[in-house]
């Protein structure tokens, strides 16, 4: 299994905003992913940094998930609430229990 980190530094006062889009567009778009596997969004509302776990069967899954420009269209929909560009990153899994 293989997981993409996104971590992102949300205005303050656009939390709730971004956490509505996530919920109700971006994860039900991940769901339709080949290859997708669970996505998990934990949020520090006292600074705005907040990140995005999503988890894929393979890592040729999640690159094969960004080559359709999928990702970069979810990102353009919570754009207008950052504080500075999200850092992407991706991880194997090698220990799950």
């Amino acid at each position: 299994m293989f997981t993409r980190q996104t971590t992102f530094h949300f205005k303050i006062d656009g939390l709730d905003k971004a956490i509505k889009i996530i919920k109700e567009s971006i994860v039900p778009m991940a769901k339709s992913q080949k290859g997708y596997h669970g996505f998990y969004f934990m949020i520090d509302r006292k600074t705005g940094k907040a990140v995005a776990i999503v988890l894929w069967d393979s890592e040729e899954d999640a690159i094969a998930n960004e080559k359709s420009h999928y990702y970069q269209e979810q990102l353009v929909k919570t754009m207008h609430l950052y504080r500075e560009p999200p850092i992407r990153e991706g991880y194997e899994i090698v220990i799950q229990e």
